[in-house]
């Protein structure tokens, strides 16, 4: 039951996506083994919306290490779990949490014992900046600990890089760069806190390859001259490439003479989505704290209020007039939804 209730909400969560954004490259998938334990080592952007693009585009199901505030509602920890997420607990939870994760990094251990995938985002904590930042060392417990516990495991560390074209905006984009996967065997000498320096350095060096690293130092002019010149932030080897270059011979992401017929677009489809948008616009995002989960609020709306709104106009309709007729708003919003995001 748990396998049909997972395949049916990645598809609708799939679903979700492709109306909510307008183009998701997936690059490399070819890369994920299949039939052996994977470790997924992710830089984290955008919250929730990480996890959920790349729940549906890794072609595996994966259990997921999710910071621990997000578990506090007795119903969305039930929810979380159900979905494979497993909380992980930091300082800033607590001291007397912190011993929680002991049970959680085991139970990794022996989910990748048993050929399962686990996906961790290494770098312990989201921020919209395009910069990968220090890894944490959580996840090279789980890769050693695995091994010492079962030295046969053929552990597989799969890095990924998430870019976004404006995490925080609608109609947004999304490119999934997913790294060649690396033995975690190779990392194994003997002495593991050298061990653990070396793996660390050498995920976040692939990390960095796939996705856009602006330097911390100057990041504020760095990025404002990477917008001037309009990169393509879905493209990070471009984008890493011009900032080593000192913005020479950028690539600039291709121009579109549209723009006037998406906003035309968008303002209709916000006419007959009005009422969940207001919710969105007065209610809910006011009431945002951390900007990084904007884009996941925004889309809790679009897969729960709109196509509840929605089936109920279709209804009303359907039951005042035909069901034709009913069924051919439902048919137009559906198109104005996919004018407006895809064009």
């Amino acid at each position: 039951m748990k396998k049909i209730w997972q395949h049916s909400f990645r598809a609708y969560i799939k679903l979700g996506l492709f109306f909510y954004f307008k183009k998701i490259r997936v690059v490399d998938a070819k890369h994920i083994p299949k039939g052996k334990p994977v470790l997924f080592l992710s830089n984290h952007q955008n919250a929730l919306l990480d996890v959920l693009l790349i729940a549906t585009k890794c072609g595996r199901f994966s259990y997921f290490l999710t910071r621990a505030s997000v578990f506090k509602n007795p119903l969305i920890s039930k929810l979380l779990k159900s979905f494979n997420m497993m909380p992980v607990y930091r300082i800033r939870d607590g001291w007397n949490t912190i011993m929680n994760n002991n049970s959680i990094f085991d139970s990794c251990t022996d989910l990748l014992h048993q050929n399962e995938s686990v996906f961790i985002f290494p770098e312990g904590s989201h921020n919209l900046n395009r910069t990968v930042r220090t890894l944490s060392k959580g996840f090279t417990r789980i890769v050693f600990d695995t091994l010492e516990k079962y030295p046969e495991t053929d552990l597989q560390l799969v890095p990924i890089g998430l870019n976004f074209a404006n995490a925080e905006k609608f109609v947004d984009s999304s490119s999934i760069y997913f790294g060649e996967p690396i033995a975690a065997k190779s990392f194994v000498t003997g002495d593991r806190n050298k061990d653990i320096v070396n793996l660390k350095h050498t995920i976040q060096s692939k990390i960095l390859k796939l996705t856009t690293h602006i330097p911390t130092e100057n990041y504020k002019e760095t990025l404002q001259k990477l917008d001037a010149l309009q990169v393509d932030y879905l493209n990070p080897k471009a984008v890493n490439t011009c900032i080593a270059n000192n913005f020479e011979d950028c690539k600039q992401k291709p121009k579109t003479s549209l723009n006037w017929l998406r906003a035309i677009l968008k303002g209709l489809l916000i006419l007959n989505v009005l009422p969940p948008y207001l919710i969105w616009k007065f209610i809910v995002q006011p009431k945002i704290v951390e900007p990084e989960f904007t884009a996941t609020f925004r889309f809790a709306i679009v897969i729960t209020l709109v196509p509840l709104y929605l089936l109920i106009i279709c209804l009303v309709l359907a039951s005042v007039f035909t069901s034709t007729i009913g069924l051919s708003y439902f048919i137009l919003v559906i198109t104005l939804n996919l004018l407006a995001v895809k064009l």
